[in-house]
């Protein structure tokens, strides 16, 4: 007779548990089986119909050891003792006589059917047939059964629920309570990465690691059984960056050889090298959804980015280690990688503006360039430095146009400046000295115009006044100009004074905004004219007590906050309006509240409200731009606050500065300029010297009416500061003035809608941005026609016949037209049609409002209404031609849908796109 089978522990109790309940008082229990552990003698205890019975397990080779047992057992035991003995081993059933049998459950030896006692775990009544034969699978379901037991299976166990459950409790993989458990990749991989998974996977045996990779095989993909045999020795860790390594070495140049490299690090985990390739592919799919999260909006996106950048720095790691790094350089997901695209574009910086926007576009490539999100917008500010080093040089004409200008443009370069001096993220010193450089060259760019803007400003201010302002707008007559046209017809405006907001600063501010709550006007341009932000012209010197009381009153006056709320009390009586002004103190609310409830009443009445804002001023003393030149609306104590309230009010909003400043860049530890008659941290009394102009006339309102003013952003006459103010530089003279309002229904007369696509400067924008469009709507007027040969498509424009103004020249726009009511006209139509299509298919909902009255001169107050007007009248049939998308801040344009829906027969006459 052949050997006995081996059986388990787990297998013998479930046999007692079956057969016990009726013994009818037998304590002797013949198993027709070896026990695991040959020769062994343990005690356990078993429960059987609810009480806990105390078992004696013996494994015997001879008959005599098993009547000697028996013996034993019965001489120890009490009267109503109800232990069992069960008996195990090699003895043949013939050879056990009825003395012993007499006493034994059945009467002879039981054999121990690893398939009914699966069964009876699960509660099931048939077994799928296959797994009878899988002895590895029985063992394994018996031995590791939860201590509540396996859940019910229904009347049918199948193998693949027989092996979900089994990873679920062996290896952590998954629920065993759950009825279903999901298995893929992305579970394979991110269980490789727990801690204990797989250790607990490496100390099953061998027969049972193999039946669990043959399955996950067929379960999973042919990456299960790599994966495995990496946990098997004890380097689950090791298995998602080796795979993100197969797969950079296959898109390698040379794959063979960088794959000789490479299977140094796997070992005899890998079956071979045709073995890469799925798992490879597997681990691809794995990081790009997890890239997708850690690049989303939702809760789990920090967790997942640091779970990416984690494997990623493994995987360079690994790369090091084997050497590999200089045949991976050009890979797009490896951090190795990123970095080494962000050090050949340092490397350009230098140079032409073409090759370092190319050397952009490859960085932005890379699958970590949003992950590395100041990183990635740091070299992207670096390349429009170069972009607006490259261009024309800056010129003053006068100071009206040179403070537009700032606020337009040259502003948008010291918030570049202001970013690059942060340094980037990953202390790369070529890439810091390439940026030092750059701010260098900026530097003497901007010192240039501040020398020509500080001359015309020193001509200007001998006659300049409010009678004859000499087209400039100043600081004393911003309430006239910008806050009085909102406060018509009962409207409110909220004023906010950001006291030191520089046109860097206020450029951020207003971009941080949302412009689904707030939509930024300007006053109307006149024809051919574009849109811009208002720029008024500080006080001299350029501090507050002289610029901002001249604002608050409505002209020009010195003082401190007394004078500045009798000033801005009058200046609204005077319009027959009651007004209320808040400083630092007045408007911060007591514990419990936000805002201060005087506040809060004010902004719930008719009357005008004006909130003057210390922060940007403050940290001018306290060194906070040292660390960080970027501002954001929630960096501004109590500024969403107000917003919000004003909004909730239905208020228009008013975003004005009193001054500007200057940073001080200086090396650290360079001492003050000394220098005589000093009043000020940037100004003096006295003849001026280098860098330094005197100004004298009506708007001097220190000292007499003649002082001496730094124009050099590096002359200082008090010790460090963060920065500085009071000087006669383009930073600290220009006023941003921003107009804000909550619905384009409160859009004055003579006012019009500022797109976001018209805030930023040309040279600002790039093609790797989503969102670049023109500031005006592109509506070409005549073109050359095609030459012979060249493609033609339905968007060829043939003469002044645009695109959009074929559309609504077409038969099915026309029939559509008549069942729009309120459409807007055809005009408009063509015209925003034309710049959506300009634009590459994406404008904001303003920019779009703005195409149609530049094109018809009829100001569209709402834009949102006007895209959704617009879809009604170009969705045929319910298909997006025209549909507002990312949560109403963009209108985008399927041009495929427009030539199918509008000019399909047109280009049937033409040559196929």
């Amino acid at each position: 007779m052949g050997a006995r089978p081996a059986v388990g522990r787990r297998a013998i109790e479930a046999l007692l548990q079956t057969e016990l309940p009726g013994a009818r008082g037998q304590r002797l229990v013949l198993v027709d089986a070896s026990y695991e552990d040959r020769g062994q003698e343990i005690e356990f205890t078993v429960r059987v119909d609810g009480q806990s019975r105390r078992v004696r397990l013996t494994d015997q080779d001879s008959l005599l050891g098993i009547t000697d047992a028996w013996t034993r057992h019965s001489a120890a035991a009490a009267p109503d003792d109800d232990g069992v003995l069960v008996v195990t081993g090699q003895v043949p059933a013939d050879q056990i006589g009825w003395d012993l049998r007499a006493h034994a459950v059945r009467h002879h030896p039981l054999a121990v059917d690893r398939a009914e006692i699966v069964k009876q775990l699960f509660g099931a009544s048939d077994l799928d047939t296959r797994m009878i034969g899988e002895r590895w699978l029985l063992d394994a379901l018996l031995e590791a059964e939860p201590l509540d037991g396996w859940p019910r299976a229904g009347a049918v166990l199948t193998r693949d629920h027989a092996v979900r459950a089994l990873l679920a409790a062996r290896l952590g993989l998954g629920d065993t309570t759950s009825d279903s458990l999901d298995l893929d990749a992305d579970t394979l991989f991110a269980w490789s990465r727990t801690p204990g998974g797989p250790a607990r996977f490496a100390a099953l045996a061998p027969a049972e690691r193999e039946g669990i990779s043959a399955w996950l095989a067929q379960a999973v993909g042919p990456a299960a059984p790599t994966l495995l045999a990496l946990a098997a020795e004890g380097r689950g860790a090791d298995t998602l960056p080796l795979a993100v390594l197969a797969s950079a070495v296959l898109s390698s140049p040379s794959p063979e050889a960088a794959g000789f490299a490479l299977g140094t690090l796997f070992g005899s985990a890998l079956s071979s090298f045709e073995a890469l390739r799925p798992f490879a592919d597997a681990a691809a799919g794995v990081l790009t959804r997890w890239l997708a999260q850690a690049e989303g909006g939702g809760s789990q996106r920090a967790d997942a980015r640091d779970r990416v950048l984690d494997v990623l720095q493994h995987a360079d790691r690994l790369a090091g280690e084997a050497r590999l790094g200089p045949m991976l350089s050009a890979d797009r997901l490896l951090p190795s990688g990123y970095r080494a695209r962000l050090r050949h574009l340092a490397t350009l910086l230098d140079g032409p503006v073409a090759p370092a926007e190319a050397a952009l576009r490859d960085l932005t490539a890379h699958q970590l360039a949003a992950l590395h999100t100041d990183s990635t917008e740091t070299a992207r500010t670096a390349v429009r430095l170069v972009r607006w080093l490259q261009g024309p040089e800056p010129q003053v004409v006068s100071v009206a146009q040179g403070v537009r200008d700032h606020l337009a443009s040259s502003g948008w370069a010291d918030l570049a400046v202001g970013v690059l001096a942060e340094g980037d993220t990953f202390l790369d010193p070529v890439v810091s000295d390439a940026h030092q450089r750059l701010i260098g060259a900026v530097r003497e760019r901007r010192a240039r115009l501040d020398e020509a803007f500080a001359r015309r400003l020193a001509l200007w201010t001998e006659t300049a006044s409010q009678q004859a302002p000499h087209g400039a707008l100043l600081i004393e007559d911003v309430l006239a100009e910008a806050a009085a046209p909102l406060a018509r017809e009962g409207g409110r405006p909220l004023i906010l004074v950001l006291d030191g907001m520089s046109a860097d600063v206020a450029v951020q501010l207003a971009g941080a905004l949302d412009r689904r709550a707030w939509t930024e006007i300007v006053p109307r341009p006149r024809p051919a004219e574009t849109a811009v932000r208002q720029a008024a012209v500080s006080m001299l010197p350029s501090i507050t007590t002289v610029s901002r009381t001249s604002l608050l009153c409505g002209q020009a006056a010195d003082g401190g906050q007394d004078k500045e709320r009798a000033g801005f009390a009058a200046f609204w009586k005077k319009r027959h309006r009651q007004a209320h002004l808040f400083h630092k103190g007045g408007y911060e609310g007591p514990p419990g509240h936000r805002l201060a409830p005087e506040l809060l009443r004010a902004l719930a009445s008719e009357d005008i409200v004006g909130v003057v804002l210390n922060t940007i001023d403050d940290a001018l003393t306290d060194g906070r731009e040292a660390a960080r030149g970027r501002w954001t609306p929630d960096d501004i104590g109590k500024l969403r606050d107000l917003l919000n309230a004003a909004r909730d009010h239905g208020r228009s909003v008013v975003l004005v500065s009193d001054h500007g400043h200057v940073i001080d860049r200086t090396t650290r530890g360079e001492q003050q300029n000394r220098a005589d008659g000093v009043r000020g941290a940037r100004w003096r009394v006295g003849a001026p010297g280098d860098g330094e102009i005197e100004v004298a006339g009506p708007r001097v309102r220190a000292a007499g009416g003649r002082i001496v003013l730094p124009w050099r952003d590096d002359l200082r006459y008090v010790s460090r500061q963060a920065g500085y103010h009071g000087g006669a530089s383009l930073a600290e003279v220009t006023v941003p003035v921003i107009t804000l309002v909550p619905s384009a229904d409160l859009v004055p007369g003579g006012w019009a809608l500022l797109p976001a696509e018209s805030t930023a400067p040309g040279w600002w924008r790039d093609e790797t941005e989503t969102l670049s469009a023109p500031t005006e709507p592109a509506v070409p007027v005549a073109a050359a026609a095609p030459r012979e040969g060249t493609e033609r498509s339905a968007f060829t424009a043939v003469g002044a016949n645009t695109p959009g103004e074929r559309t609504v020249r077409s038969a099915p726009y026309r029939t559509q037209r008549e069942f729009v009511r309120l459409a807007p006209s055809d005009k408009a139509v063509a015209a925003v049609l034309d710049a959506l299509l300009a634009a590459g298919g994406k404008l904001s909902p303003g920019a779009v409002a703005a195409a149609a009255q530049t094109a018809t001169g009829k100001s569209q107050r709402n834009p949102e209404r006007f895209a959704t007007v617009l879809e009604r009248l170009l969705n045929i049939d319910g298909y997006p031609v025209v549909q507002l998308v990312e949560s109403g801040r963009t209108v985008q344009l399927d041009k495929a849908l427009l030539e199918q829906q509008f000019l399909g027969d047109e280009t049937e006459k033409r040559d196929p796109l």
